[in-house]
């Protein structure tokens, strides 16, 4: 008992019940937006690369070393080539008379072919995710692809559901448009898309039959979110809905279209949430622009709108989680500037790649690979030759190979679970911990041994990883020690121990003997006298080493 109790032991008082001790969970980051004004060396380039791009190639490396962080970024925002070729007709259909798709030569585009062939979209729909696995590995020096992934991821929808190939890649076609542009703008012409119209029955929105798909999933997946200012009612949805309806497409020539008799001119209620807004109804051809215009007015006028997206581009390029020191620090200020820019992409992307934040030590080496940034990341990172682009059966056959390891993994491309996309990017408390489980682990681990012990051969090329390629754009190759640590500098973002290094270099390069020239003699004669004989012993070694590299846990952060 001490003093004061004593003193007042006598007295009769009203206990006070004990709180409990509240555990503040400490920030995991504080840094903002501010410029980044640190080091700018191989570390930080990786990092970027990784973040922005399917994997990091050493030439990209090299190439961003010679420029500035700003520049880096702006370039990388700034993509130059032109967009890819159109898928083409790689797939044999019958030549017997009656037989659909005999219009299309081999080797030529089918993507404006109006054929309504069930067999003939099943097979154009297996050419439109071999030709997009080729687009991603032969990107340019820029994030576009990466972005065109996560728009496309955003607006989830299923190209199985859809079920017309030519839609789904005329979709993709939108989508690429906008990559880097304005988000209302896309959202806008994603609204009126064949495919989407189709996927969330956009088409049989009538107004005496409103269909509350696209108005609910307008709000709740692809602008305001589910968050806790999102405070859109249902009724609001039911509003939408009636705004939305009167589209419709056309199967004959694959075009939408607004039918008049068929929109709601009733005037359009909403909740608190909009300010008790009134789209007023209308009647015409004009009907259906005017109202949508109305409808993303309003929706676009809401805060959180700005916040979603924010958030979403931080758990695809920064870290899944956002605690309340993000929130204030790097969330809301991006916000602004997206609010601001009057929604530009690019704008508020730039903000986030160029900050202290996303450059902060604890933002690297944080994130689990994607299924695409292993499979598409390993074949630019080891710079895998493929056929000359005039040899598209053999081509398209390689690709066709890596699309089939990255559904093994995780991930179907276009057609995600259902319409919010791919779990790993939406799903709490897991986010990208989901890419990893027992099963795709080992399929990830066999990709890359397939890849390095024999790869795969398709009209007699072969597409496997060369690592003597890869060992030569190193800086000293023919030192053990240097060779160990530039691989582990571009294939690592997380250090390893000194014992762990030392275990690498004496099983795999020296194999098992004691002392560097085992190795640096191997190479040196390799160089000097490049025979079968001596690319084998170097070439063994470098096998053993990349393939335990790649089968660490290690490998799998980004």
């Amino acid at each position: 008992m001490d003093r004061r109790d004593f003193l007042t032991a006598s007295k009769t008082k009203k206990k006070t019940p004990l709180k409990p001790v509240q555990f503040v969970k400490p920030a995991r980051v504080l840094s903002g937006i501010n410029p980044y004004a640190g080091q700018w060396t191989t570390n930080e380039v990786i990092h970027l690369l990784k973040r922005t791009m399917f994997g990091a190639k050493k030439a990209d490396v090299d190439y961003f070393l010679g420029r500035t962080v700003s520049q880096s970024v702006d370039e990388l925002m700034n993509p130059t080539a032109p967009n890819p070729t159109p898928p083409i007709k790689e797939y044999v259909t019958s030549t017997q008379p009656g037989t659909p798709d005999t219009n299309i030569a081999q080797g030529t585009t089918w993507v404006n072919d109006i054929n309504n062939d069930g067999t003939v979209q099943s097979q154009r729909s297996a050419s439109y995710k071999k030709w997009w696995t080729g687009v991603l590995v032969n990107q340019d020096r820029s994030i576009k692809e990466k972005m065109n992934f996560f728009w496309i991821d955003h607006f989830g929808n299923e190209s199985s559901d859809i079920g017309n190939a030519n839609w789904v890649y005329k979709q993709h076609t939108t989508i690429r448009q906008h990559t880097l542009g304005n988000f209302k703008q896309m959202v806008r012409d994603i609204t009126l898309d064949y495919g989407m119209l189709r996927y969330l029955n956009g088409y049989l929105n009538t107004a005496t039959a409103p269909d509350e798909n696209y108005g609910r999933e307008l709000q709740e997946l692809f602008t305001l979110g589910k968050g806790p200012d999102s405070k859109y009612t249902e009724g609001d949805v039911k509003e939408a809905a009636k705004v939305l309806t009167g589209w419709r497409v056309n199967g004959a020539n694959y075009t939408t279209f607004f039918d008049p008799t068929r929109h709601s001119t009733a005037n359009k209620q909403f909740s608190s949430f909009y300010n008790n807004t009134i789209i007023t109804g209308r009647t015409g051809a004009t009907a259906g622009d005017l109202e949508l215009n109305d409808l993303l007015n309003m929706i676009f006028a809401q805060n959180e709108v700005a916040k979603f997206l924010v958030r979403k581009f931080y758990r695809w390029f920064v870290y899944y989680e956002i605690d309340a020191a993000t929130e204030a620090n790097v969330i809301t200020p991006l916000a602004d500037i997206f609010r601001s820019s009057n929604y530009d992409i690019k704008s508020v992307l730039t903000t986030l790649f160029k900050s202290e934040h996303f450059f902060d030590i604890a933002n690297q080496g944080c994130v689990i690979k994607t299924p695409m940034d292993v499979v598409i990341g390993s074949m630019r990172e080891f710079e895998v030759n493929m056929p000359l682009a005039t040899d598209w059966d053999t081509n398209y056959g390689h690709w066709n190979t890596l699309y089939s390891w990255m559904i093994n993994m995780g991930v179907n491309l276009h057609d995600p679970p259902n319409v919010a996309g791919m779990p790993a990017y939406y799903q709490e408390p897991a986010f990208h911990e989901i890419w990893i489980n027992t099963d795709s682990l080992p399929k990830r681990n066999q990709f890359t041994d397939v890849m390095t012990n024999s790869g795969y051969l398709r009209n007699g090329f072969r597409m496997q990883f060369d690592f003597t390629k890869v060992a030569k754009t190193f800086s000293n190759p023919g030192n053990p020690n240097d060779l160990l640590k530039d691989a582990l500098n571009y294939f690592y973002r997380i250090q390893v121990s000194p014992q762990t290094m030392a275990q690498m270099k004496t099983q795999m390069l020296l194999s098992n003997q004691l002392y560097d020239y085992y190795w640096t003699n191997a190479w040196s004669a390799y160089i000097s006298n490049p025979t079968t004989a001596n690319f084998n012993t170097v070439n063994t070694r470098l096998k053993d080493l990349f393939r335990y590299i790649m089968n660490l846990s290690e490998y799998q952060l980004s």
